[in-house]
């Protein structure tokens, strides 16, 4: 997809598989952003067996981890490529599951109800991200979960303006951002609290919101360098869940309850 498209159509990862695997989940960033997930899902994990939908499930690393538990697990993602990688780490766990290449809100029309709905780093690059976060919604049971992992509008505004140069002049433009950046930025970076007030709108009781990178990715390439990274996760673990910091974070995961079933 070229870089002027971006933003119209759902993004398929399969052109930038292998930065996305080495940018997303390599390093740091990525063990980081893994650890907090599966300390937020950990309750559930340990539940008896769920019905599970991994809604884009990009390398399926929590697909597996759930699975591993024995919870019955239905992935689908539109790159091929993303979809194979991840269909290849269950036959080397010797783990089934049900796999399709399908766009979440077109397999939102074919999945029955589940327990528990992960869409994660998914909304921020659809064309219509809450009308899709809908779909995907009706999905979830009462008395359910909806796992949402995103890309934080603030940290996106903040961050830039941080780099200075030519960031500044479209920072506060949210109709300049189209084209603009690098192809791993999302078009669509989504504000906390708009989530929020959508899913208490849609019948969701939050249970647990973190942020994902409150300070690291602020840090230059130099400062960095200089720093302890074991202490300076211990400062982020302290303050990724007090909400000043929580909602600067790089991405924010939610994880909310379906109290009623008002979609």
């Amino acid at each position: 997809m070229k870089q002027k498209e971006r933003g119209k159509h759902d993004q398929n990862f399969d052109p930038l598989i292998d930065k996305f695997k080495d940018r997303i989940y390599g390093g740091i960033k990525g063990e980081w952003r893994l650890k907090l997930l599966q300390e937020d899902l950990s309750e559930l994990h340990q539940r008896e067996t769920m019905d599970i939908w991994d809604a884009g499930c990009g390398l399926g690393q929590l697909a597996l981890w759930f699975a591993k538990e024995g919870h019955a697990l239905t992935c689908c993602d539109i790159s091929y490529k993303m979809l194979e990688e991840t269909k290849k780490a269950f036959r080397e766990a010797e783990l089934e599951a049900s796999f399709a290449k399908l766009p979440a809100q077109q397999m939102a029309t074919r999945i029955p109800r589940q327990d528990l709905v992960l869409f994660h780093a998914v909304i921020e690059w659809l064309a219509d991200p809450l009308e899709t976060l809908k779909a995907v919604s009706r999905r979830v049971k009462p008395g359910g979960y909806l796992s949402l992992l995103f890309f934080n509008y603030h940290s996106f505004v903040y961050r830039n303006a941080l780099r200075g140069g030519w960031c500044i002049p479209f920072v506060g433009d949210e109709s300049a951002w189209y084209g603009k950046g690098k192809k791993l930025t999302p078009p669509y970076p989504q504000k906390p609290e708009v989530l929020t007030a959508w899913l208490a709108e849609h019948g969701y009781e939050i249970k647990v919101q973190t942020g994902i990178r409150v300070f690291h990715d602020y840090m230059n390439k130099g400062t960095l360098e200089e720093t302890d990274i074991d202490e300076l996760m211990k400062l982020e673990y302290r303050y990724c869940r007090e909400p000043v910091y929580r909602d600067m974070g790089r991405y924010i995961h939610i994880l909310a309850r379906k109290t009623t079933d008002s979609l």
